[in-house]
């Protein structure tokens, strides 16, 4: 693993430290945060199993799987498994619903959403989605699935709100596969960005927001930020450091009659002092050592300083 990752990594495992307070009466707290969850469900029966489930999550048990979960509860397996991998039951109303606590309880006029692509790694080829890609957790392209995850960031908290299982193309196209696997056969390949935009577009409303943020994966489309643009959204995306910027309201410059036309591009010393003068765009670069070569520069678009346009755009 690359030194960069590992540092990292070590910084998330040091922020995931919890006060050994806070999990005191966790378990009559997570009855309370389960009722209206459990209340969307059609059948009692199935608000057992819900809860049964959840409690065996947060348990000590070393594998928290359905079997195990069953049997420290005293219960046969085939039930809770049926309930898990074969009932009927909508899981859209229970995606809904941690955005319509996070955005009464942590919404405000000024909130954030945050859209990011996460991998996790996996051993085997069953898993749906699951193949060799980019897996930022292990730094290198690797067995994994992909989620896009959306999440709510207030003044004081922030909260995941929703998420999306990214089916890669090999995987849409694999009827075998795909039923073996259980994939519903209305689901169809889409993008990592156009999983992010439909969950923009279903969540928005719920959580008031003045901006969407998301790393470079999510910035480097152009089509994604014009998408953005015409839902009226500010947004704050990281970019690649190599990205070519033009100005949007810049004469053309001369052309020799030849050739493809010069692109109106804004010089990386001039971009910087645009942003700061302008206030239209702004682009920076952190987080980076003098020895690493990447950098992450962002674009910010906001349509009440631009009139509806951007001052420079990506390409």
């Amino acid at each position: 693993m690359e030194r960069r990752f590992a540092a990292r990594r070590d910084q998330l495992l040091a922020d995931a430290e919890i006060d050994p307070r806070i999990p005191r009466g966790v378990l009559s707290r997570l009855e309370r945060f389960l009722d209206p969850f459990v209340e969307l469900l059609q059948r009692s029966e199935q608000g057992g199993h819900a809860r049964t489930y959840a409690a065996g999550l947060v348990s000590g048990l070393k594998y928290k799987n359905v079997e195990s979960i069953a049997y420290l509860h005293d219960q046969p397996r085939e039930p809770l498994q049926q309930f898990i991998g074969q009932s009927p039951w909508d899981h859209g109303p229970w995606f809904a619903e941690p955005a319509r606590q996070a955005g009464q309880e942590l919404g405000e006029s000024g909130g954030v959403l945050v859209l990011d692509p996460s991998a996790f790694p996996k051993k085997g080829p069953e898993s749906v989605g699951v193949q060799r890609q980019w897996c930022g957790r292990l730094g290198k392209i690797d067995n994994c699935q992909v989620g896009i995850y959306l999440a709510y960031v207030g003044g004081t908290e922030h909260a995941l709100v929703d998420v999306r299982l990214y089916l890669p193309t090999e995987w849409a196209g694999d009827r075998k596969r795909r039923r073996k696997a259980g994939v519903p056969k209305e689901v169809r390949f889409r993008t990592r960005h156009e999983l992010a935009l439909e969950m923009l577009d279903e969540r928005g409303p719920l959580l008031p927001h003045a901006w969407v943020a998301g790393d470079d994966e999510m910035g480097r489309c152009s089509w994604f930020r014009q998408q953005l643009r015409s839902r009226g959204e500010c947004y704050l995306l990281a970019v690649p450091s190599n990205t070519a910027v033009r100005d949007l309201f810049a004469p053309d410059p001369p052309h020799a009659g030849r050739g493809r036309p010069s692109a109106r591009r804004i010089a990386r010393s001039s971009w910087m002092v645009n942003s700061t003068s302008s206030r239209r765009l702004r682009a920076s670069a952190a987080g980076t050592s003098s020895s690493s070569p990447w950098k992450r520069w962002g674009l910010l678009f906001s349509p009440s300083k631009t009139s509806g346009n951007s001052l420079a755009s990506a390409r």
